[in-house]
């Protein structure tokens, strides 16, 4: 396999997971605030989007590609 489809092999599931874990950060903010404004939207993304790899090499299960 090439490296640039083990990369994708291995990134894919993180991303989707990551992606399904902004939705429900997101819908969480929206049922806590009423008409959530753009900046806390834009928040919860970027403390998913640093949060998760941090989360996920805590835990022991992030992909090779993101040790080097």
């Amino acid at each position: 396999m090439n490296p640039l489809a083990e990369t994708v092999r291995q990134l894919a599931p993180h991303g989707g997971v990551m992606f399904v874990a902004m939705l429900i950060g997101l819908a969480a903010a929206d049922r806590v605030v009423d008409g959530v404004p753009l900046w806390i939207s834009l928040l919860v993304v970027l403390v998913v989007a640093v949060g998760y790899p941090r989360v996920v090499r805590a835990v022991g299960v992030a992909p090779d590609v993101w040790e080097r």
